[in-house]
């Protein structure tokens, strides 16, 4: 690999309040390892510093705007897909993502094949420093291994990003290099593993961790940690990305067990605080950790007042048409409006725009803070309903799209009863609703709006996409790029960074095809 990172390179100093519920995770480059791993409680640090790296920028060499870390990589391969418009370039951030037109930033360290890259390796390398610390860590054992399971879990985490980001849902190609043992400069690089050998790490990795994190009675300390819960979920879906229903449904079932239920919409009318009860896993902005101009919300929230909010994040008209007045997710995009009625972007009124999103934004604008939100309940649910539809069990699946829907939607029942049961949907993704598994996947898409990436479920459901449908409000349509099933635009290069110091790894025999 061309750079090596330890965990040394950001660590978070932990201090847990049970009453504020707050974490501490001021970043610092001075902690030793034989301090941190000098007794489980110390180890803490540890853990608390990769989750402080989720939300951290500066993974590019410089485009820090739309450089935040997860939250933005999330968003990255949401616009990429057809249920999320931008309205205008704006400032330039996120807008050439949108437009598929980033093919050349591979060869440099600003883009987003470099910072995706970098983000996951780092998170990769940090948690084999962790893990190489099983059974060392002296002092309470059920909080060392609290602590070495979140490890795990985070390195299966990434290897599934990582494996989505840069390859085709196809277990026989190329996938990308594999690492389980702690790395330093001048550690020699590994070539690509092929996607079944990424699953079958990523498979044993999450294994491990819910071993662990079942074993330990610690709870989750905090909502940005991965409790057992959490792990199960994220099980869930990485069985669903590799088209194991079963596993996914008997995970997902396992991870609704957790303390947390399906929300009411009212009390998540904005899905940016991770103190609800339906919230799972999310990452707690605190006042002394605001993350500035590379927070998704000083893009996306269009009353944030910020220079880059005057380029506003709509939903497609498409989607949008397809949601039901009762639904009461409507109200988290603005009615389409005559352009006169427009508000400025960066004012007031700048959600006032034609289906602009006020979904996810700041929790407090004047302090740039709100959290990001990265599993709840509801995901879960239409996970259980999903796979359960796969596996040809109708009366289940319709059980748990229910218990989404009829939680959003007061004439839900009523809309359910028209879906013929069957587990084939629509290979146009603005084509007719009629199966189940269509009424299923069209709520995944309203639900998880820009909280799970689009595009991610595009290729696992083996879809393209056709942005230029009538009445179309995308300011692009990608007339010119492939967006059909498969296509190479869908992937990243990977950048050249990682062939200008990895010996293992040829570009001529390694990189991934051109966009066609």
């Amino acid at each position: 690999m061309k750079k090596i990172f330890l965990i040394l390179s950001i660590i978070g100093l932990v201090s847990l309040n049970s009453c504020s519920k707050m974490l501490d995770t001021d970043p610092t480059n001075q902690v030793s390892g034989t301090i941190i791993f000098a007794d489980a409680q110390n180890s803490l640090t540890a853990i608390n510093g990769i989750y402080r790296i989720l939300y951290t920028g500066g993974w590019g060499s410089s485009w820090a705007a739309e450089n935040g870390g997860l939250p933005a990589y999330i968003l990255v391969f949401d616009i990429m897909g057809e249920d999320h418009v931008m309205d205008a370039a704006g400032s330039g951030w996120f807008w050439y993502d949108y437009g598929f037109d980033t093919w050349g930033d591979y060869s440099g360290k600003a883009g987003h094949q470099y910072q995706i890259w970098n983000f996951f390796y780092t998170q990769i390398a940090n948690a084999n420093y962790i893990i190489a610390q099983e059974g060392k860590i002296p002092g309470d054992q059920e909080l060392a291994d609290y602590v070495v399971g979140q490890a795990y879990a985070i390195r299966s985490f990434a290897y599934m990003w990582l494996v989505q980001c840069y390859q085709q849902n196809d277990p026989t190609k190329p996938g990308v290099p594999i690492y389980t043992e702690p790395t330093v400069a001048g550690s020699i690089g590994n070539p690509r593993g092929t996607v079944q050998q990424v699953y079958d790490r990523a498979n044993q990795d999450i294994d491990k961790a819910i071993a662990l994190l079942e074993g330990s009675t610690k709870t989750q300390m905090h909502k940005s940690h991965i409790d057992k819960y959490v792990a199960y979920g994220l099980k869930a879906r990485h069985a669903l990305v590799q088209k194991n229903y079963a596993v996914a449904l008997e995970f997902a079932k396992k991870a609704m067990d957790s303390p947390a239920v399906i929300a009411q919409f009212s009390e998540i009318r904005r899905v940016n605080d991770n103190s609800k009860r339906n919230v799972m896993w999310g990452l707690g902005i605190q006042t002394d950790q605001s993350m500035g101009n590379y927070d998704i919300y000083s893009h996306m929230d269009a009353d944030s007042k910020g220079t880059y909010s005057k380029a506003r994040h709509l939903i497609s008209s498409w989607l949008y048409d397809q949601i039901p007045s009762t639904d009461q997710r409507k109200q988290w995009w603005t009615a389409p409006l005559a352009s006169s009625q427009w508000g400025a972007a960066g004012t007031e009124n700048g959600s006032k725009r034609s289906w602009c999103q006020t979904k996810l934004g700041y929790l407090d604008v004047a302090a740039q803070t709100g959290d990001h939100i990265l599993m709840r309940e509801e995901e879960m649910a239409l996970i259980a309903a999903e796979a359960a539809c796969r596996l040809d069990k109708f009366t289940e699946a319709r059980q748990y799209v229910t218990m989404v829907g009829s939680q959003r939607d007061s004439e839900y029942a009523s809309r359910l009863a028209n879906f013929q049961d069957s587990k084939s949907y629509n290979a146009s993704t603005t084509g007719s609703l009629t199966t189940l598994m269509d009424e299923i996947l069209f709520q995944r898409r309203v639900e998880l709006w820009s909280e799970v990436p689009r595009l991610h479920d595009l290729q696992r459901l083996g879809l393209g996409f056709n942005r230029n449908f009538d009445g179309s409000n995308h300011t692009l349509k990608l007339t010119s790029i492939n967006t059909n099933p498969k296509s190479p635009a869908f992937i990243l290069w990977i950048p050249q960074a990682e062939f200008d110091g990895n010996e293992n790894m040829d570009p001529n025999t390694d990189q991934n095809p051109p966009q066609s």
